[in-house]
């Protein structure tokens, strides 16, 4: 980045020093592009994901239908969503048995099946959000719950197409980015949450036709994101997604799971009450969702942080709004108890050390809460 600083060109621009922009943003592309399985032409770039998500909603006429999101998914996804459908994540017995549940309630509702109680009974759900892993409690969809884009059996209602598109924020440089079925129509990704720089994200458009801009008037990203390329932002972007790819291949985030099971063990053994959302789940290495009944999110946060900790009460981006998690009451938990959750995130650079100290204090506080309770 502090090289990109050093380019006085625009990459728009066709003499030397447009081209040597264009060529730190192209090598940004490919590296993108590497990371999550694409071409170099398949990757858009854009401020962020929540940018990149709402460039693949506004494409859902092509798609010919209704937008649809889970309840469980990130904002940038539900407040555009025509129909909420019901969360997928009542995983591994985690709150609501078996995930394939969650199919089953998409099938039907996509299907417009006799008797359907879908309070959107409208044309057809054509392109539907589903994220890799959730953002706030670390699990990931179940691998028979990610289809790229099929076609339902509806039996005597026919043939039903639908579309996804796969939010990828929390999995890029975490898991590899494996597709179970088909690809989806578009993933969305985010440059922050590989350690890259924050204000930069990416669409990748993995169908055959380029995706209708919504941002118009310069017509840069080949037409399809017009405003002045980020080059600087890209150039983070692309090196975070290299060294992301390289710490996948050298099993780097399976260290870190191990210090989230020994954080969920420390504080197992001295607090009861307190739940793992998720636990037996395949979840992200770095993710732990805490719910302790009785004590608010908000309140752990504060207390954390005065202790040198910095966690949050939900999804990161969402973090300063004080509120019951949304994600949490579509997986089926009360709203006392959803707003009583916090998110406990590692990164690669986390000692042992400092996930045990971390258990110490939250034990600490967690002791001071019952006493002043009592």
């Amino acid at each position: 980045m502090a090289s990109a600083m050093d380019l006085v060109g625009n990459p728009s621009s066709v003499h030397a020093e447009g081209r040597a922009a264009k060529g730190l943003v192209e090598r940004a592309r490919a590296q993108v592009a590497q990371l999550v399985g694409c071409s170099s032409n398949q990757v858009i770039f854009t401020s962020g994901a929540t940018e990149a998500a709402a460039l693949a909603v506004a494409q859902k006429h092509a798609h010919g239908g209704m937008f649809a999101a889970f309840g469980s998914e990130h904002e940038c996804f539900v407040d555009w969503s025509e129909a909420e459908l019901p969360a997928p994540y009542g995983l591994a017995g985690t709150v609501a048995g078996d995930g394939g549940a969650g199919l089953v309630a998409l099938m039907d509702l996509l299907c417009h099946r006799a008797g359907s109680d879908w309070k959107a009974d409208r044309s057809a759900v054509a392109l539907v959000a589903m994220s890799a892993a959730n953002s706030e409690t670390g699990i990931m969809m179940p691998k028979c719950v990610v289809p790229g884009n099929c076609d339902v059996n509806a039996g005597s209602a026919g043939t039903v197409p639908y579309s996804v598109v796969s939010d990828l924020t929390q999995v890029a440089g975490k898991m590899p980015v494996v597709f179970s079925q088909k690809r989806p129509s578009y993933a969305v990704l985010s440059a922050h949450k590989l350690a890259g720089p924050k204000g930069v994200g990416a669409l990748i458009n993995f169908t055959a036709q380029d995706p209708r801009a919504i941002l118009r008037g310069g017509g840069q990203e080949m037409g399809r994101r017009s405003g002045t390329e980020n080059v600087i932002g890209i150039a983070g972007f692309g090196a975070a997604a290299e060294a992301a790819q390289s710490d996948l291949e050298n099993g780097s985030w399976a260290r870190v799971a191990k210090l989230r099971n020994i954080l969920e063990s420390a504080i197992e053994a001295s607090e009861k009450e307190t739940i793992f959302v998720g636990k037996d789940a395949e979840r992200l290495p770095n993710t732990t969702c805490m719910l302790t009944p009785g004590w608010k999110g908000e309140t752990q946060v504060m207390q954390m942080d005065l202790s040198g900790f910095a966690i949050s009460a939900g999804s990161a981006c969402s973090s300063g709004k004080v509120k019951a998690s949304r994600v949490l009451q579509a997986m089926g938990y009360a709203e006392d108890d959803a707003s009583c959750a916090i998110r406990v995130s590692l990164g690669l650079q986390t000692t042992e050390d400092e996930v045990l100290r971390f258990a110490d204090c939250w034990l600490a506080a967690r002791a001071k809460h019952k006493a002043r309770a009592a």
